[in-house]
């Protein structure tokens, strides 16, 4: 199968100062046609970053060192700014995590969908009108035509994420970021909001790409997983293989901090300390300082990541060899 977007030893840092920080360092990936790929890792893994990087938003003091983002036989990264807005957010479409941040709070909410019509197709405006309703109702806004031009203040937080998502499909676009878009809701409305890009995801035959903290969502709804660490890639399986196998350390700790109902115990396991501040980054693996099967090469050399079985990658010392350093 041919990949839609393919992403190359892509580098993205920030200065502060006279450093220069590594956010995204070295990452690389593919995406399918029809695929959902799920990125997770803890807040400071890269995740955020890899995704905007993909849709050039990087903005100064920030911005993408090197590598490629393959889309549609094209380098992204090539492109002027006039042909990436081609592109951006009607083929590759993104849904951020905050509703209210993607939202004008001051432009009815039918208006902002009919907006992101208009800027890209050549839809008279009432024909484009007619289209944001109906893609209201695509998403299960209730009386989506009286609706049409009330402001986001008068939507719950699971509605305006619908809002956001219908703004985000209007192109009906080859692929769909999802970065987070269930944080900000409770559980019954997170539920709901996956549901609801899974069945768009299908119906509009889009690829997506789930950034997400959450184990369970990825569970569910990613056909494969990419695990983050420090702006690197520490894992990369199948969602079945990964949980079923998973190798890295880091992986297994992710794994055992989410709770079940069929162990009953008596506290939720952690990962003991904290994701470095990447400015504190080190030559050799930056979880060793967190692993419990740290070796005296982790904290110096940084493996490569390698392929186990196939479509199983890892890049820890303890697969090299059978674990012999």
């Amino acid at each position: 199968m041919s990949s839609l977007l393919t992403v190359k030893d892509l580098k993205t840092c920030f200065m502060t100062g006279r450093q220069e920080i590594k956010a995204v360092d070295g990452v690389s990936f593919s995406l399918d046609r029809n695929e959902t790929l799920a990125i997770v890792g803890e807040s400071g893994s890269g995740k955020s970053v890899t995704a905007l990087s993909i849709m050039r938003l990087i903005k100064p003091p920030g911005k993408i060192a090197s590598g490629e983002i393959a889309f549609d036989n094209k380098n992204l990264l090539n492109l002027k700014e006039k042909q990436m807005t081609m592109i951006r957010g009607n083929r590759i479409s993104m849904v951020y995590q905050e509703p209210m941040t993607s939202l004008d709070p001051v432009m009815p909410v039918g208006e902002q969908i009919r907006e992101a019509i208009i800027i890209h197709r050549t839809s008279p405006k009432r024909e484009a009108k007619e289209r944001a309703i109906e893609l209201m109702n695509f998403v299960n806004i209730p009386e989506a035509r009286l609706r049409y031009n009330e402001l986001p203040k008068k939507f719950s937080g699971g509605m305006r994420q619908r809002i956001v998502i219908a703004m985000a499909i209007a192109c009906n676009p080859d692929i769909l970021i999802a970065d987070e878009p269930t944080t900000a809701l409770d559980v019954t409305i997170q539920a709901e909001i996956m549901r609801l890009l899974k069945s768009m995801k299908d119906k509009l035959s889009m690829s997506m790409l789930l950034i997400t903290h959450d184990l369970g969502i990825v569970a569910h709804n990613a056909d494969r997983v990419l695990v983050m660490y420090c702006g690197k890639v520490m894992e990369e399986a199948a969602v079945k293989s990964l949980f079923k196998n998973p190798l890295h350390p880091y992986t297994v700790g992710l794994m055992e901090c989410i709770p079940s109902i069929d162990k009953k115990v008596d506290k939720l396991k952690a990962i003991p300390g904290y994701v470095p501040h990447p400015s504190q980054y080190q030559s050799g693996c930056n979880f060793s300082s967190r692993c419990s099967r740290a070796m005296d090469k982790c904290g110096r050399e940084l493996p490569d990541l390698i392929e186990i079985e196939e479509g199983h990658k890892v890049r820890c010392w303890l697969c090299v060899r059978g674990g012999e350093v």
